[in-house]
């Protein structure tokens, strides 16, 4: 398996500093190309979101860096997703602490997508950045841990109602601000062909799933340099419709 990628951030056109944090980390391994890639949406007052996103996402690198080798040499993968969710929980309980020493509320989103070469896929998420999967159609492979993705789930609101709802950005769990934090896990198998893209909620509230799919789409992203080009385009485009957040994209192209 070979891969393209590319990532963008962008602070946005209103807030004083970017809390979203990201990684992306390929390696060439005994069990083929490995990559990890995860964005955090942190949050908080005193601008301490940042600080939130960055020890997850630096907590989840150097997992991949030290613990991970181990799990290839003995061919444990499907042990991952413990550890994950334990290291979830101890950054959700360290992050808590965090916050109570300094008087300060502090969280972060969690969406990791881990690939090992064709055999194996992973995502884990909490709160409401995305995981969405891109090839024939856009699919949105992460539920919106959020008051309004729960209210569209059960039928009470239609997505076209929720995305006018002022609790849109309401979430229900986080990790560093909610007692309990339960992950959620898909697994799978990479496909060549396959393009996912992972983002913070502050990217797609402006475009829309079409405008996502024809910059997007594989036959699209002939290579690493149109990937970076359409991807700034459309955090570009999400600046010029108003968007108030931090934006931050991230994509993977499965050759």
């Amino acid at each position: 398996m070979e891969v393209l990628t590319a990532v963008y951030t962008d602070i946005g056109i209103s807030k004083q500093t970017n809390q979203d944090s990201l990684c992306l980390k390929v390696a060439e391994t005994s069990h083929g190309m490995v990559v990890l890639a995860l964005i955090c949406d942190g949050m908080g007052g005193l601008s301490k979101g940042e600080v939130a996103s960055a020890s997850v996402v630096n907590t989840f690198s150097d997992w991949f860096d030290e613990e991970l080798p181990a799990y290839l040499a003995k061919n444990e993968l499907s042990n991952i997703q413990y550890r994950w969710e334990q290291l979830i929980q101890e950054q959700n309980q360290k992050i808590a602490e965090y916050g109570r020493n300094n008087n300060v509320q502090l969280g972060t989103t969690w969406t990791a997508l881990l690939l090992i070469d064709s055999k194996f896929m992973l995502i884990g998420h909490v709160g409401d950045s995305r995981v969405y999967r891109i090839q024939h159609k856009l699919e949105v492979l992460t539920e919106d841990q959020t008051v309004v993705g729960r209210d569209v789930r059960s039928g009470v609101l239609t997505p076209e109602q929720a995305k006018l709802d002022p609790r849109r950005n309401v979430l229900l769990q986080c990790i560093g601000a909610s007692r309990i934090v339960e992950p959620q896990f898909i697994q799978g198998t990479p496909v060549p062909g396959e393009v996912y893209m992972l983002c913070s909620d502050g990217f797609r509230h402006m475009i829309t799933e079409n405008e996502i799919y024809h910059s997007f789409s594989p036959q699209v992203l002939v290579n690493e340099g149109v990937m970076e080009e359409k991807a700034k385009a459309l955090v570009e485009l999400n600046k010029q419709r108003k968007e108030t957040d931090n934006i931050t994209v991230l994509l993977i192209k499965i050759l």
